[in-house]
């Protein structure tokens, strides 16, 4: 057992959310079990996504294609939690978060159902995301995916799954301060503004329905959709996994290495800086232009976001509301991703695909 109290508390966050996501089991335990330190983290995750990555590259090199896109997901994924909260070392969370990127990249044409990178139009530069379209559907229905503060696009392969099967397309994108655009774009609470853009881009396509288009959000993302959906009529639906009502709220409650990433990731100067900007990030006054239906999960657990948040989101929108509370649930419930996950992808199936 590990005597590094920052690693304990990572474990004790956030161990669900691996496994739920993509780590394998046996590899969570095994490499967990061997850090005897934070500053063994990235490292030890590193040399875990590694194997998986070879193998990967061999059976791509092989003509395996199938089974070369689950390996390099599996190493992306692995990749990806060794840098998500590894702000101390830019440099080593740097390496990870590029062979994340690349790994899920390669992997993506190969994927069932298939996918592509594509680049958005934003101020200036573009936002990176990842779209995959269901099998066998013309001009589908589209989910805009929104990640959490220290989750990326390529974390979202888990949660679009049920969407895809349902005729859903997903389209998980890096905005300001999240993955891909991190270094260059900082966290801000307007979040309309990425969204808007994505919604420009989604016209561009023709093999998309830009008129049955909805909004997906986790965590910190179960902020930017509600926000997002207060501000844009077209989108048809919402969903909010355990989001904030109000960041700077939170703040006291949130775990240090989560404060640690808000403060990189809004590129603040010093916690208090930081803490002034989370004031940004608020429903207070929006949330009741929130007209389109919106689907709210709870973790009543949540030792991240008071699970009060979330019903204080269902409580003031002024449109249809499932607001879903779960007594035994963590923060995103990954420790029940059954009560929610296929749940909610039916709920959104109905509303954009009858």
């Amino acid at each position: 057992m590990t005597s590094d109290s920052t690693v304990s508390a990572a474990l004790g966050h956030w161990a669900p959310r691996l496994v739920a996501n993509g780590v394998p089991l046996t590899d969570f335990q095994e490499v967990t079990a061997a850090i005897a330190t934070w500053d063994d983290w990235c490292a030890a995750w590193s040399a875990r996504a590694a194997i998986h990555e070879d193998m990967g590259r061999m059976a791509l090199a092989g003509g395996y294609t199938l089974s070369a896109a689950e390996h390099l997901k599996t190493a992306a994924v692995c990749y990806h939690f060794g840098k998500f909260l590894f702000m101390h070392d830019p440099a080593q969370m740097r390496a990870a978060h590029d062979k994340a990127i690349d790994c899920h990249r390669t992997a993506l044409p190969f994927m069932r159902p298939p996918g592509e990178r594509v680049e958005i139009p934003y101020a200036g530069t573009t936002l990176k995301a990842n779209l995959r379209k269901p099998v066998g559907i013309d001009n589908p229905p589209v989910l805009i995916m929104c990640v959490g503060l220290d989750s990326t696009k390529e974390e979202m392969d888990a949660y679009a799954i049920p969407f895809l099967e349902r005729g859903i397309a997903a389209l998980a994108f890096d905005g300001p301060g999240q993955g891909e655009a991190e270094y260059d774009l900082p966290i801000r609470g307007d979040y309309e503004a990425p969204v808007g853009a994505v919604l420009d881009w989604v016209d561009t396509r023709d093999d998309l329905n830009s008129e049955m288009t909805a909004i997906w959000g986790v965590s910190l993302g179960g902020y930017y959709a509600p926000r997002a959906a207060a501000f844009h009529d077209r989108l048809k639906a919402c969903v909010s996994l355990t989001g904030p009502f109000n960041w700077a709220e939170a703040w006291e409650t949130l775990p240090d290495l989560t404060r640690a990433a808000f403060i990189a990731r809004s590129h603040s100067a010093s916690a208090d800086e930081a803490r002034e900007k989370a004031a940004a990030l608020s429903l207070d006054g929006i949330v009741q232009n929130i007209h389109c239906p919106i689907f709210v999960v709870a973790g009543k657990q949540d030792r991240v976001i008071p699970w009060d948040h979330a019903k204080r989101i269902a409580a003031g929108v002024s449109g249809p509301v499932m607001f879903l509370p779960l007594e035994d649930a963590g923060h995103v419930a990954n420790n029940r991703t059954y009560r929610y996950r296929l749940q909610s992808a039916d709920w959104m199936a109905d509303i954009l695909c009858g």
